[in-house]
């Protein structure tokens, strides 16, 4: 890696620190969001270089839907309990067991969407004023339009043609009872800084991210791992293929691809060289064209 990258990539660390640290001066209960992402990694990564030696000051919080890949769960519970920190777990079958969220039919059904009650309760019921979260602006064009700071109503949601100037890296994290906000200190990373960031930090991340062999079937144009809450068509079969994992989320919903790249050089090889964005596989984003948008206003990441 040359010395631009290096420098690149530590002015992106020092402006993610920065607003870290800002959150934890600005607001009085804030939450970090986690989901065993490559994303959610790196910012878990950053906060406790944030407040070396001492602990990060505020809770994770993991949204588990109980449609996770088992390795993502297991890498949860692994780094948990090698870091010591406080991690708090949300679960979506608790919010379908009282009623405030409805499970979706179907032959693979998401609990993708419906994070969003999960995730709400959770703030509302933990009075946090603010949770970090790891979204990146060339992710999705939704994910776009979002500021470092962005505000959400007294319902959690947000409207995109109201947000707050952010000049001279100067954020307004100022809100009335009952509002919060939702920061991402990494909306300015790419996909490719990512990639070349856990390879410079030597950072773990779940297997699913390399190149394994995979019982998966052809959705839609999606491939999609083989788990219990997926029911083919009559048409269709399961088939192994070598895959890999670019983004990680609800089993139902996350497309694998056909890879062979096994290591962090090779994934970052691949990644220069695709012309298939990080969520073209997941099968979430193709319900409509503003479906992340629409999720998003409901209270989504």
């Amino acid at each position: 890696m040359n010395s631009y990258n290096l420098t690149h990539l530590k002015v992106l660390e020092s402006e993610a620190i920065f607003i870290i640290r800002e959150v934890a001066a600005q607001f009085e209960k804030p939450v970090m969001l986690f989901s065993g992402g490559k994303d959610s990694i790196i910012m878990f990564h950053l906060a406790r270089k944030a407040f070396f030696p001492d602990k990060i000051p505020f809770p994770l919080m993991h949204i588990d839907t109980g449609h996770n890949f088992p390795e993502t769960i297991n890498f949860r519970d692994k780094l948990i309990k090698e870091t010591g920190e406080k991690l708090i777990i949300k679960l979506v079958q608790e919010s379908i067991d009282n009623g405030t969220a409805i499970e979706e039919s179907g032959l693979n059904p998401s609990r993708n969407g419906l994070q969003t009650v999960t995730l709400l309760e959770g703030i509302e019921s933990g009075n946090y004023d603010c949770a970090l979260g790891g979204a990146r602006r060339d992710e999705e064009k939704a994910r776009a339009k979002e500021r470092f700071f962005s505000h959400r109503d007294e319902f959690g949601q947000w409207d995109p043609k109201n947000q707050r100037p952010e000049l001279w890296n100067l954020f307004n994290g100022k809100k009335n009872i009952g509002e919060h906000f939702r920061v991402f200190p990494i909306s300015n990373w790419t996909e490719m800084d990512v990639w070349q960031y856990i390879l410079n930090e030597k950072i773990a991340i779940p297997s699913l991210y390399f190149a394994h062999k995979r019982q998966v079937v052809s959705r839609d144009g999606v491939l999609l791992a083989k788990c219990a809450h997926i029911s083919l068509k009559k048409d269709e079969s399961w088939e192994e293929k070598t895959v890999r994992c670019r983004t990680i989320g609800d089993m139902t919903c996350t497309g694998v691809s056909e890879s062979l790249a096994s290591t962090m050089e090779e994934i970052i090889e691949e990644v220069a060289t695709t012309r298939v964005t990080e969520r073209g596989g997941r099968a979430d984003d193709k319900r409509s064209e503003a479906a992340m948008e629409d999720r998003k206003k409901e209270g989504y990441f």
